[in-house]
Formats: structure tokens, C-alpha cells, sequence
């Protein structure tokens, strides 16, 4: 597999997670598509993107469990969270609850608007080993009140890569007449997503990162009861009585017309999921998930430290883990070290004050990757921490 992707294969690339990575046929046709539209830029945008982008949310929904027209491209998972949060009027009476695993930058949009428009942001603590998923509905419920008309948090973490009970949180939260938000940055493509099922009434995340689609590539999604509270994050030819170009609603015109910019990235979303089905994705993640594991359970022997995740596999985590390391005088410079010194590309993330390498399996990943990781850790680490 790893001859079908563009990256150097003189580094062992454990962070997918990050960025992703795109195949070489998927990243021809996002090419394709770019020379589609330099030959005729003028009859291309006018007379034939409205009908590829349709047909790419027709293909986009299928995958993710969704009506297309709940579904609209965005360029990323923080430009989602944008136009949902923008959008939404709060009050200094109003708390937006959340979880202490969020992503920095998603963070930083409900600290901003909460600075400006005086409501609280409250992170719950989700404390860490994970016992059960009831036990984390139970622990965000904590910090609900009668002035929480919001809630927000990741599908799969960022940090800790701790997969959420969204579904049961979700129907929670309907109960209560909470609104939810999710991140799915990282669930589309790392896990079977059905958000018929989840029922979230927001739902956005990343196709450039586990599906594999160029970078550029995202999608929001909402509930066809909430699309009216969706307000146009860019104003442009989508808003508007005068509207030429219209794909039948409000929440699709105010979000897919944000100007000239080059959607080839969302028209080889198709590609990347023609991709997975070819080499039997479900299969691919089953074989990255064992790797995950053995290699995990390995690096918690190591340095003696015990997983955030329960024994028993529960679907905690899927094709990225967090794993425990000891504390490190300088993550930076350990970092570094493992990229200059075994070519091991992986992120040390610190949370709540401990440190942890966030460890990325995916199709292109092999069991040399994994033990030239371990090799690296047995030699970087101080000694006196290894078991």
C-alpha cells in the first residue's frame, strides 16, 4: 500500500491524524479536476460545477449516512465550526458546555465569541483511564445546568484520540432541548459514520485526514430543523432574492458560494471514496487497529505507564491512540529527535500536564514502522524510566 501514496518513504510517517495523507490516483484526480477547470474557467464554474458538486454530496452522503441536501463542502473542520457558531445568537444567561480533550482551534472560536458575546464556555473534566461510555455520558452530564443551550465536543479527540458516545450524548441532549455540535475532524474514513443515527442537529469533520481526499476538503452538516438558523459565514452571490445559481435552499447557497476559489478538492472526495472501497477499507482499518494495539500495549510495557483506554477494546479508540509517556524535560526537542535521528515522524501532545505520543496507524503503515517507533523510544527515553 505504501507505493500508492506520495510520501517519502525514507520517513516512518506515524501522524496521519494531523494532516493525512492522499493517494496518488485520488490526488490525479484533484489534479484532473484543477486542469478541468484551467481550460474553460469562464463555462466550467458557470454551466458545469453546480452539477459535480451535487453529484459529489449525492456520493459524500452516502458515505456518511446523510441526506446531500443536509450537506454542504467546506474547505475544513474550523471553518465548519465557524459558520455554525457564528451564527448562533448567545447570551451572557447562555453556558456552551464541553469537554477538557477539545481541539486548540475550536477552543479558541468559542473563547472568542464568548468574549464577545458573554456567555460562559465551560470544560467538563473527562477524566482518563476510560472505564465506559456511560460513565463519560455521566461525567459531561455533570456539567450541565439549566443555562447550557449547547453542546460541543469531538467525535474522536484530538489529543487524547478518545472515541465519544456522540449517539447517546446526542439523544441526551434532544431530550433536554440542548443543541449539539459535533467535531468529527477525525471519524470520517477512521470509523463507519451514520449520522441518520447520531442525530447530532450539527455534525462537521475532515475528509482530507482518514478518507484520504486532498487537503481542502471538509463538510458540515445540519439537522433540516436547524438549517434556518445558519447564517452566511461569507456573504456572496449565495445570499440574496438575486441568487442565479441555487442548489434548492439557504444553507446550501449561503455556504458553497464563498467567491472564486478552486473546489477541485471537494469534487475528488468521489475519488477517495471509490479508493477505500477498491482496497476494502473495512479490512484495512481491522489490520491498523491490531497493529495500533500491539504496538500500544508495547510502549505501555516499556515505560510502565498504564493506557487511557479500557482492556477490553470497547471501541474506545480506532486507528490513532495516545499513549502514555513519562514526563519529558523538553517534548520539543524529544520531538525532533525522533524525526533527526529515526525518521519517525509522530506528535507529542501534553495534556493536563502529563505527555504522550499520539501514534497514527494507516493503510500505508507496516510492523517495520512500528518497531523502528518502539527502537526509538528504547533509546530516547531515560533509562531509568523504562521497565
Amino acid at each position: 500500500m505504501k507505493t500508492n501514496f506520495l510520501l517519502d518513504p525514507d520517513v516512518v510517517f506515524l501522524n496521519h491524524g494531523s494532516f493525512g495523507a492522499t493517494p496518488k490516483p485520488v490526488f490525479a484526480n484533484y489534479q484532473a479536476w484543477q486542469l478541468r477547470l484551467e481550460r474553460q474557467p469562464v463555462y466550467f464554474i458557470q454551466h458545469e460545477l453546480f452539477n459535480h458538486l451535487a453529484k459529489a454530496r449525492r456520493q459524500l452522503g452516502n458515505f456518511v449516512g446523510a441526506n446531500p441536501d443536509d450537506l454542504v463542502f467546506v474547505p475544513n473542520a474550523t471553518f465548519g465550526l465557524n459558520v455554525v457558531a457564528r451564527s448562533l445568537a448567545l447570551s451572557p444567561d447562555d453556558e456552551v458546555l464541553t469537554t477538557d480533550h477539545e481541539y486548540g482551534a475550536c477552543n479558541h472560536v468559542w473563547q472568542f465569541l464568548s468574549q464577545k458575546q458573554g456567555f460562559r464556555y465551560v470544560q467538563q473534566p473527562i477524566s482518563l483511564p476510560a472505564t465506559t461510555p456511560e460513565a463519560m455520558v455521566e461525567q459531561l452530564w455533570q456539567g450541565v445546568t439549566s443555562r447550557t443551550r449547547i453542546i460541543f465536543l469531538s467525535h474522536i479527540s484530538s489529543a487524547t484520540a478518545v472515541c465519544f458516545p456522540v449517539a447517546e450524548i446526542c439523544r441526551r441532549a434532544r431530550q433536554a432541548g440542548i443543541l449539539t455540535i459535533i467535531d468529527g475532524a477525525h471519524a470520517p474514513g477512521q470509523l463507519p459514520l451514520d449520522l441518520q443515527a447520531i442525530e447530532p442537529d450539527f455534525y462537521f469533520g475532515n475528509l482530507h485526514k482518514w478518507l484520504c481526499a486532498p487537503k481542502g476538503a471538509a463538510f458540515l452538516y445540519a439537522r433540516p430543523d436547524q438549517q434556518a438558523l445558519i447564517e452566511p459565514l461569507v456573504v456572496g452571490w449565495g445570499w440574496g432574492s438575486a441568487r442565479t445559481m441555487t442548489f434548492g435552499s439557504d444553507f446550501l447557497d449561503y455556504n458553497q458560494w464563498l467567491g472564486t476559489n478552486d473546489m477541485s478538492a471537494y469534487l475528488a472526495v468521489p475519488a477517495a471514496i471509490q479508493f477505500q472501497a477498491d482496497h476494502d477499507w473495512t479490512a484495512v482499518r481491522q489490520s491498523c487497529h491490531r497493529l495500533l494495539t500491539e504496538t500500544m500495549h508495547q510502549i505501555c510495557t516499556l515505560t510502565g505507564l498504564p493506557s487511557i483506554y479500557p482492556d477490553d477494546d470497547a471501541g474506545f479508540y480506532h486507528q490513532m491512540a495516545t499513549i502514555p509517556l513519562p514526563q519529558l524535560t523538553d517534548p520539543e526537542t524529544f520531538k525532533a529527535a525522533l524525526l533527526q535521528q529515526f525518521k519517525v515522524e509522530a506528535p507529542i501532545v501534553t495534556w493536563n500536564g502529563r505527555h504522550y505520543i499520539r501514534v497514527s496507524v494507516q493503510a500505508y503503515n507496516t510492523q517495520r514502522d512500528l518497531d523502528t517507533l518502539l527502537e526509538a523510544l528504547r533509546n530516547l527515553l531515560p533509562k531509568q524510566t523504562q521497565k
